[in-house]
């Protein structure tokens, strides 16, 4: 007997379940059809974490950069301020989406809403939870990165159709930073703990080669920059839509890859450990 398909089936929720899962976590696209009905009668705020890099990229690509100038990269290739800062606010953005999502609405739900506690009444299991709510995360720091994409494409800060590679670059940026961030938020016991995540985050928005060159800082600052996650993805969208691209892609992807995989598995554990105790 043939299975007949419902074409009346919501195009949000044929997107979702066509979202791979890792194996033992497949029914975690449930929570993520969940969270998206949720929201989309919240969906200004959603939007509104859109403008932020627009308008740093506005502010400081067109109003510093005619200050500015070019920037030098290096054996003589030079570019203008604003096309070598769109790509670091491409990354910051996917970085952005992607913590404020598996931070502060993950510890709403988990302390105060219990939403997870009802999930576990279900065949969801803790695993789900985290891969879930990660899955989420990762979803909303790409919409901010490809709707920013558009943007630059706009305003000419694109020079390469490698740019359109970008938007994958920006989904492991934020998978890497949603699972740490989720894992951390597991920490939290009031919403005066969220100072500390913001205390990680705004430095390595401001210092991570995303405004200035990394050959601006002293020898042993350079060392510190390159060891944050942030200076990865910034290094690898800047290649990206610069069309030049490197061997030290592999290193950038590799780091980002191997923090997606310990958050994952930390934030696993860690919900398993406070949702069955």
């Amino acid at each position: 007997m043939a299975i007949r398909t419902d074409e009346r089936v919501p195009l949000a929720r044929q997107l979702v379940r066509a979202v791979p899962f890792p194996a033992g976590a497949g029914m975690a696209r449930m929570l993520v059809e969940r969270n998206f009905r949720s929201f989309r009668r919240t969906w200004s705020i959603i939007v509104s974490g859109f403008f932020e890099p627009v308008f740093f990229l506005f502010a400081m690509g067109v109003g510093i950069g005619a200050m500015v100038g070019d920037i030098d990269l290096g054996d003589g290739r030079t570019v203008p301020y604003g096309v070598f800062v769109a790509p670091a606010l491409l990354a910051s953005s996917a970085m952005n989406g992607a913590v404020f999502d598996s931070t502060t609405n993950v510890f709403f739900k988990l302390k105060y809403a219990k939403l997870y506690d009802s999930v576990l009444a279900t065949p969801l299991g803790p695993r789900d939870v985290a891969v879930g709510e990660i899955g989420w995360a990762l979803l909303r720091g790409l919409a901010y990165s490809g709707a920013f994409l558009a943007v630059a494409a706009a305003a000419g800060t694109v020079r390469s159709w490698w740019a359109l590679a970008a938007v994958p670059a920006a989904t492991l940026i934020g998978w890497a930073f949603a699972s740490v961030g989720m894992a951390s938020a597991t920490y939290m016991r009031t919403w005066a703990d969220f100072d500390w995540i913001q205390l990680a985050i705004m430095p390595m928005f401001l210092f991570s080669a995303t405004f200035f060159p990394l050959t601006t800082y002293p020898d042993v600052l350079q060392w510190v920059v390159q060891a944050t996650p942030l200076y990865h993805g910034v290094a690898m969208t800047r290649e990206l839509m610069l069309g030049e691209i490197t061997t030290a892609m592999a290193g950038h992807v590799a780091y980002l890859v191997a923090m997606g995989l310990v958050g994952t598995v930390w934030t696993a554990g860690r919900v398993e450990r406070l949702l069955l105790r």
